[in-house]
């Protein structure tokens, strides 16, 4: 089994954000479909501060992808997923629907592990 060079401080924050990513978009699934939606799509429905509420837990995932050493490009990628979310979600009823496929903190969790792949691959002998 190869061991991880990621120090246990940087595993832990993924981790993290793995979980609240999970949370956000995936947490729920819908019985009988491939889909599933997360707290994202409930706060949603809440009118006027709902999709203000689910950016702000979204920016907590960038910066902690900022403070693990992703680099400026990605954070902006990141940025515009959380923008285009908050924006086309605050649409009322379609908005509501939009949330539950596109998955923001999943798209940037992936980001940041692409990041960590990224390091790996040129770290590697």
């Amino acid at each position: 089994m190869k061991k991880s060079n990621i120090p246990i401080e940087q595993l832990t924050r993924l981790r993290w954000i793995r979980g609240l990513a999970r949370l956000m978009d995936t947490a729920l699934g819908i019985p009988g479909t491939r889909m599933s939606l997360g707290a994202d799509s409930v706060l949603g429905l809440i009118p006027g501060v709902g999709d203000f509420a689910a950016a702000a837990v979204s920016l907590i995932i960038v910066n902690e992808a900022r403070r693990l050493g992703v680099p400026n490009d990605k954070l902006a990628k990141m940025l515009v997923n959380v923008g285009f979310d908050t924006l086309a979600g605050s649409v009322p009823v379609l908005g509501d629907v939009f949330d539950v496929y596109f998955k923001s903190n999943r798209r940037n969790l992936q980001l940041v592990l692409d990041h960590f792949v990224q390091i790996r691959r040129q770290s590697a002998p």
